[in-house]
Parts: C-alpha cells; structure tokens; sequence
C-alpha cells in the first residue's frame, strides 16, 4: 500500500488512489493513452522489477510523482515478467471513449479495474506454460467430519476440503483429505495460486500463498456456488463434504472477483473421491524428477524423455497422468488397450498423429472467449480444432480390428458441432490479423452489412487514388500525394520546392509544413474524409458484433470442452504407442496383488542423456513375495542411485497407464511410493542432511505399508560410523518385518548382508565391479550376493583427490584391514562374542526372546541395541 495520502490530488490521480484502494496488494496498471502507467511505490517496484525507466509525472504533496510505464500493445509481455517475480497486477482501463467537440465535458475519463491478473488465474498464451496445467488452489478447514461424502478414514484428525480450478481450460475438481496427506496433494497439483487460511502450513508451497480471503459459512458456500452455476443445489454435480463445498466457493469467488465479477467458462465441480490415486509424498517427488528436475528445470525429466505428443492439450494431459498414477487395474488397462491398439496399427497411428498436429488448444482458446478476452486465432482455433477432430475420427476408421472402448468413447466425441464447424468455415477469414481492432476478421460474404460498409470503405479508398492522380495533373506537381494523417485526416502533400506555385490557389488551404513537405486540403478531400471515417466505422463496429455473435455461439456448444479432452487422450495414446513401437518399451502386467518383477529394465531420463551410440545398461528387479526385501550394496558410482530411480519410475509409469523402458514388467498395484535417494539439507529451516535424512525416514516408516514400494538409500550415513550402521539395521528390520512392504534398501554397510540368516525375505545383490590392473570398471550390473568391500580408496582417486592422500588412506586401510584380519573381528554391532561375554549367553538369549521384531519399533530396536552395546563396553573395561 503506497505510504502516500489522496488528500490534495488531481482529478486523474484521486481516480488512482480511488482504484489502487480497491487493490492494496496488487500494481496498478492505470490506462493512459496507448500506455500502461504506474506511480508512487508501484512505480518503483515495477521499474526495478522489469528494468524500464523510473521517471516523474506532475506531483503530489510538493513532491515529484514516481512514475514508470509499459505500452499497452506489448503489456502482455511485460505483464509475465512481473507475474514470474511474484506480483499481481490490477488492470485499470478506460471506460468511457475520448470525448470531442466544443460542449465535451471536460476532467479525466473514466476508469474501472477491469482484471486482477494473479498467478492462479492466467489466460493468455503468453503468460502460461503450453504443457503445464496453471492450477489456483482453495483450502478450507473446519472441526467434524461435515455432512456429504464422509472420509475413509476412522482417525480423529482434521479435514482439509480442496478445490482446484484451471481458468484457462476450465477445470474445476474438489476433494477432501486428511490434514496428514495436504503436502501429498500440494506436491501432486503443483498450484500456481493458492488460498488458504493464514495458519495453515504450506511448507515448501508457502511461496504461491495469496493474500488471506474470507472464509464463508458452509450454507453460505453452498448458496453461493449453487447460484454460480445456476442450479438448486451443488448436490446436483456430486456429493460434497462441507470442507469441499468452502474451498470450492471461495475459488470461484476469487476468480469472479479476478475478472471484475465476470465468471469464465467452467466445468461443474466435480468431487474427486478418495483413492484410487498412488499416493507420492513431495521428497519423492523431489528424487524421481517426474515433471520438474531437482534445478527446477525441465530438461532432464521423465516427461521430457517420455512424452512424444504433439499438442499443448496432450502434453498437460502426459503431466497429470504422470503427477496422479492410478490403483485400479482396470482403469490402467483401458489405457493400455487403446495405445495398444495404435502400437498395433501403425497406419492408423501415423495418421492420426498428422492430424493432431493441425489441432490448436480449444480448451484455452474457449477459456479466453468466455471471458471476453477472445482474439481472432481464438476463432480460427475452435475451427481447425473442430478440423483436426474430423480427421482424427477418419484416421481411427482405417483400422482394421475394433476399437477398445478406451478409445472409442474419445473417438465419439469427434464427430460434435458439424454445424458450427461449417458455420466457421463460412465466417472467419483465413488470413487472420492479430487484434479484432486491426480488421479483416470476418469472411467477405458472411454478413452482408458488414460486407457495405466494407465496399463504401474501400470505395473511397480507391476514390482517394484517383484524386491524387487528378490534383497531380491539375497542379502540375506529379510528386503530389494524398496521405491520412492521425489529427489532419486526407491531406494532399507535396514538397517544400513546389509548394510556393501552389500556396496562394483560393481551392486549397494550408495546413501544416515541415522541412521537407508542406500539406494542403480541400473541401472535396474533408467531406471524402468524414464519408471514409464513417464507413471505417461502422464497418470496425458491425465486424465486433459479428464477433461477438460466433462467440456467443461457440460457447452455447456444450460438447466442445468433451472434444477438447478426447483430443487430449488421443494425443497421449498415440505418444504411448510411438514409444512402445520401438520394441525397447512394453505393456506392463499389473495386477492386484503384490507381485514385481522387472527384466531388463532402464532409466529413461539418463538413457536419454547419454551421448549417441552409448548404450544403457539394463537391470532386473525381483521383490517377490518369499524375496520382498533387495539389500542392495556396492560402491558410490556404480549406479545404485539409478538402479532405484529406475524401479521407481517404473511403478509410475506402469500405474499411469504408460509402456514401461523395460523388456518385461510385472508390478502388483503399489498404493504409495516413498523413494529417498540422495543427500539434501534444509538449512533455512535450520535442518542438517542428517536431519532430513531421519525426518523422511520416519516418514516412510509411519506411512509405508504391505502395498507399498521404498526404496532407500544409504540411510545413517550422515553420523558416526556405529549410529549409523545401528540406525540402517534397525529400519531395514523395520522395513521386513513391521512394515513388511516391497523394498530396496542400497547401503554402504556391506556387513548389513549377515542379516540374511535372520531376515528370511531378505534378498542381497550388489553392484558388479571389476578390478583390472589397479583400477575399478564400474559394469553397472546387479547381481546376487552382497559387496565385501566399500572401494571408497577407490573412488577418492577417481574423484580426484590428491595422490598423496590417496596413497596415504590405502595404506590406512591396509592396516585396518589386517588388524580386522587377526581374528574374525567384524564391526562390534555383529561381533557377538565381543559384546556378548560367553557366561551371558542366557541372559541375552532370555532378552531377545522378550521382543516381537513383528511390532518393534524403529526407535525400541535402536534402544535396544544401545543397551546392549552398553553392557559389551563394561564388560571391555573401557569408558562408556
């Protein structure tokens, strides 16, 4: 809020301060002329934000006025910049044209705040990614379980009702969950705008919190979105918690309020229940680089190395299928039947490829109609989008076998809107201007009132050219010319030279000279002048209103949005079977049960990066039943971090309804993933890598179930040597025998392979690594059987450390190695005749027999292991 007072100011800034006060958080792009300007504190932000000029307009309280501007033709441009540095901006326009005449009234025109351009309710193409969904997100908590749909679950915690709109294709979904699963949901959505209230923990979201709105009453919220979409009652769209219903008003009034109380297209809400969605916290996220890298860029992605569409729509559509994989079966086998089916028709899929490449985004174009912020391509999309749906639908009629219904319930969406398809065909100009202002939108031959003024236009238009060959002839001047200028209208102009022979004529009257020409008119050019601005007029004027009747018919088209989206799944089908057509990509089995089994599989990001002609090496993954458990160990280096990611993707993929980069897969629904692979910190929150090491750990222990796949690795890393190897031995335990998920833990504590004989579903392999000559050769390779060294030494030198110190630790490890080598001394946590003296054999025996490993608890084994720990140091003699 500017620190300025609106006592004393000009008529044209107290309007400023009148609008500015009706917006306090956000800049104020006041409309003066063909320019955006903006004052005071929005001035100096707004210069130093986009790097233009910050000048002086008038003043104000004997101070000079900040000011800085943005030409209104290129605002969009500028407009982004600034929403990227995380402002809002209100758009105040000019709502009354220039006045003229003598008796004109005088003072500033008027003004109103047309938009509120925020993060979360974007439109225009210049301001949005085309592939990315551009969420704005309503949070609403309230005490009770509401009426409506209940939760699953029987756990006295707190309910979160969400709401999420995409005002640039009109997506409008609702949910409710569990407090505890908010960072899931965030993480899954990736809103670019949210509302919420002020108490409520956003985490690493907090940074696209809107400024704080008003929370209505449940009946309030309810009344209010019934009224939005003109219906009795929201229960005629689904069964809504109240916490939904909340959210859900609150974003659409946030939109109306956006668009200065105009509501864009929007499809009903629609209730997303509980379930049925993989469940994938934001660390996981994080570590697999689904849609956005750990940079935050979106190169090296496994979007970026899968998807093979070819339009916007199909693209956003890769993204959420990506960010929400699925838990029903058959739902994934749909998709896989359909991409199946043009992976098996390749005639059919080549086709309707090309054919998608002819379709623009409809959904966004509709989204920018239906606020009245329609352009001329806007029209032209809906046509050729309707174009490319024909095509598509006849490219699916060559196949030979049937359909799926996965594909034909899209492939019936393709044949909506005949009518109006023609109807554009008819109407819209091929070669399209990019504003409406500029002309020649509308066909000739369309409106036929249109096409008079256009023909008494252009008529005098050729009037003018054959008075300047006239005036040349009869001036004797063959230099003259005939040129409209923007205060003077028609004007004959010729150079300064002839101008004296022509000066004095009683026909002509000079208005205005210059270094090089001097201009004349006469009374024929300003009544030809006025008849030509006439035309123009009421040509431009006729040309709106044609406009605005094909918009209007446009969005009456209810079965456009469903055509917009069977597109989108088309696209997507075709990308999956342009994938598996290489025969490196395949059709997962994925069943309801526990099963996974993986043959050959790769990692598609790195496989993508690797320079032409290197080869990725492939793995399998068995974590059957009777083998659930992979104790994965091996040096840094020899690709264990991959080897995780690699399985991980793979459940995603499979669980979107994607082919696989494997040569078989085999993969039992996963209800939640948890993947920790690599080493963070969180220092702004004052946590170590340590301590985000054991946070994301808790995390997966509390959370992880017999359904679940986890893969870790190197836990306990990040303190001393014997916590952290108590710590990787207490969780991997954990992971066996309480939690009893699908699991691959990779750890630099080779010596963890002994708990083989003690964990029966335990399956160690390792990393192969050859030694030749001195040096290591990392194969790449999984095999069974466990590492019996680290080569930490090893890939010090590779690192390039320092030879010197290089040298200097192999020795050290020689020494260590032979004094470990005098007797079987393992680490003290596995050398039970060190920590357990012979005569205590009993006592220790009675001790483990009091404890369930079923229902031991990460923290009861670690305090167990201490204590015993404890009682071998005594008994050594040596200091606690």
């Amino acid at each position: 809020m500017t620190r300025y007072s609106p006592e004393g100011a000009s008529p044209a800034m107290a309007q400023w301060f009148a609008l500015k006060a009706e917006n306090p958080e956000a800049l104020l792009f006041f409309r003066m002329g063909d320019f955006y300007e903006l004052f005071f504190d929005d001035a100096t932000a707004a210069a130093a934000a986009l790097d233009i000029a910050l000048t002086a307009r008038g003043s104000h309280a004997g101070d000079p006025i900040p000011m800085c501007g943005v030409p209104v033709a290129a605002a969009s441009a500028y407009l982004a910049r600034l929403i990227r540095r995380g402002f809002r901006v209100a758009v105040a326009e000019q709502t009354e044209a220039p006045r003229k005449g003598k008796g004109a009234a005088k003072g500033p025109l008027s003004r109103a705040v047309v938009r509120v351009v925020t993060p979360g309710t974007l439109t225009e193409d210049e301001l949005l990614e085309p592939g990315r969904s551009n969420l704005l997100l309503a949070l609403a908590e309230q005490a009770g379980s509401g009426r409506g749909r209940k939760s699953k679950t029987t756990e006295p915690e707190s309910m979160i009702g969400a709401a999420w709109i995409d005002v640039s294709t009109g997506l409008f979904e609702t949910a409710t969950v569990p407090s505890t699963s908010l960072s899931a949901l965030l993480g899954r959505l990736d809103p670019a705008e949210i509302l919420a209230p002020s108490s409520m923990v956003l985490g690493e979201h907090d940074s696209a919190r809107a400024p704080e709105v008003l929370f209505p009453t449940v009946e309030t919220a309810r009344q209010r979105l019934a009224a939005a979409f003109d219906v009795a009652s929201v229960d005629a769209f689904g069964t809504f918690t109240d916490e939904e219903a909340v959210a859900a008003s609150v974003a659409v009034e946030y939109v109306q309020r956006s668009q200065a109380g105009k509501l864009p297209r929007l499809a009903h809400p629609s209730p997303q229940m509980e379930g049925g969605i993989l469940g994938i916290d934001p660390a996981t996220r994080a570590s697999l680089d689904i849609l956005r890298a750990r940079d935050g860029g979106t190169e090296h992605t496994l979007f970026s190395a899968m998807n093979q569409t070819v339009t916007s729509a199909g693209a956003r559509m890769v993204a959420e299928w990506l960010a929400a994989p699925l838990t029903d079966p058959a739902r994934i086998a749909a998709r896989q039947d359909g991409w199946c089916w043009l992976r098996d028709s390749p005639g059919c899929s080549a086709t309707l490829r090309e054919a998608l490449k002819r379709a623009p985004d409809i959904a966004r174009a509709l989204g920018r109609l239906s606020l009245g912020r329609g352009q001329p391509r806007d029209l032209a999309a809906v046509r050729d989008g309707l174009h490319a749906a024909r095509a598509a639908a006849a490219a699916l009629e060559q196949g030979q076998n049937a359909l799926p219904p996965y594909l034909a319930r899209a492939a019936a969406s393709l044949g909506a809107a005949p009518e109006l398809e023609a109807e554009l065909v008819r109407a819209v100009a091929e070669d399209l201007p990019a504003r409406l202002d500029d002309g020649g939108v509308i066909a000739a031959g369309y409106d036929g009132e249109l096409d008079g003024y256009r023909s008494l236009r252009d008529n005098s238009r050729r009037v003018v050219a054959g008075l300047q060959t006239d005036y040349a002839s009869r001036f004797g001047i063959a230099s003259l010319k005939i040129k409209h200028h923007a205060q003077l209208g028609y004007v004959i102009e010729v150079p300064v030279a002839a101008s004296a022979r022509i000066k004095e004529r009683d026909d002509l009257m000079f208005r205005q000279g210059t270094a090089s020409n001097a201009r004349f008119s006469t009374e024929e050019l300003s009544s030809l002048d006025a008849r030509i601005a006439e035309a123009a007029e009421r040509a431009a004027t006729r040309e709106k209103a044609v406009f605005a009747a094909l918009v209007d018919r446009i969005l009456e088209e209810e079965t456009l949005p469903v055509l917009a989206r069977a597109l989108a799944v088309l696209d997507v089908l075709q990308s999956c079977a342009l994938l598996a057509a290489g025969g490196s990509w395949c059709r997962p089995v994925v069943t309801d049960d526990t099963a996974f089994v993986l043959e050959g599989c790769r990692h598609p990001v790195v496989e993508a990066a690797l320079p032409k002609g290197t080869r990725f090496t492939p793995n399998g993954c068995d974590l059957s039943a009777n083998r659930r458990v992979m104790l994965l160990t091996g040096p840094n280096m020899a690709g264990k971090s991959t080897f995780l990611r690699q399985t991980a993707l793979a459940v995603l993929l499979a669980q979107g309804g994607f082919p696989v980069s494997a040569d078989k897969a085999h993969i039992g629904i996963v209800d939640q993933l948890f993947s920790r692979v690599g080493a963070s910190d969180d220092l702004a929150r004052g946590r170590s890598t340590f301590m985000v090491e054991m946070t994301e750990t808790a995390a997966i222990l509390n959370q992880a179930g017999p359904r679940s796949l986890v893969v870790v690795d190197e836990i306990g890393r990040g303190t001393a040597t014997l916590d952290g190897l108590a710590i990787a031995w207490a969780v991997l335990e954990a992971l066996h025998s309480t939690v009893r998920c699908r699991a691959i833990f990779a750890t630099h504590f080779h010596e963890l392979a002994g708990l083989v004989d003690t964990l029966p579903r335990l399956s160690p392999h390792t990393m192969a690594v050859r030694e030749w000559r001195g040096q290591i050769v990392f194969l790449h390779e999984v095999l069974a059987g466990s590492a019996k060294k680290s080569w930490g030494v090893h890939v010090a030198k590779l690192a390039g450390v320092p030879p010197s110190v290089v040298d200097r630790a192999g020795r050290l490890l020689r020494e260590l190695e032979r004094d470990h080598a005098t007797g079987p001394k393992p680490l003290p946590l596995f050398d039970t005749q060190k920590i357990l003296p012979q005569e205590d054999e009993n006592t220790i025996r009675k001790r483990l027999l009091e404890v369930d490993p079923d229902t031991l608890t990460p923290r009861a084994a670690l305090d167990i292991l201490y204590e015993l720990h404890k009682d071998a140091v005594r008994e050594e003699g040596c200091p606690a």
